[in-house]
């Protein structure tokens, strides 16, 4: 059911964003390839699910979400270039990170060991960065095109 009420925002537009297409969906939110139409460039927009929209701890989460990314800056973890408000609905707006997820390489069949490892050591980076600045984070995604390029 997510998945369909996510299918909707496709082809619709939030403030400067043009929804291209659904990169994934999970309990706090729903992540989109969008359209910068004022800067021509594609990103991530994170939207809330709408059955939380209105939900005052649910927004602050998003809140809280964007303050902590804003503070953390690595190779490895997605920057975040706004919290944005339109029409109603709030979003994080952040770099698209191109390539595959991890699932989807692992679907091919596993990686040689020498690229499990480089995986590993750029995710274990990552983490690091945002552990020292206090921060467990409760859902890894690494896209892997970067990693793959040199492996595969």
């Amino acid at each position: 059911m997510a998945h369909d009420v996510a299918s909707s925002w496709i082809g619709r537009s939030i403030g400067e964003y043009e929804i291209l297409a659904l990169l994934g969906a999970g309990g706090m939110g729903e992540v989109y390839r969008a359209r910068d139409r004022s800067l021509g460039r594609e990103v991530a927009l994170k939207v809330l699910p709408r059955a939380f929209a209105g939900d005052p701890e649910r927004l602050r989460r998003l809140d809280r979400e964007a303050r902590l990314l804003a503070s953390l800056n690595h190779p490895a973890i997605a920057t975040l270039y706004g919290l944005q408000a339109s029409d109603g609905e709030r979003f994080l707006v952040m770099e698209l990170v191109p390539g595959q997820t991890l699932a989807e390489r692992l679907m091919h069949g596993a990686l040689p060991l020498k690229g499990a490892l480089d995986l590993a050591r750029q995710i274990a980076a990552g983490l690091e960065v945002a552990h020292e600045a206090g921060i467990v984070h409760r859902d890894l995604n690494r896209r892997t095109s970067r990693s793959l390029q040199t492996v595969a």
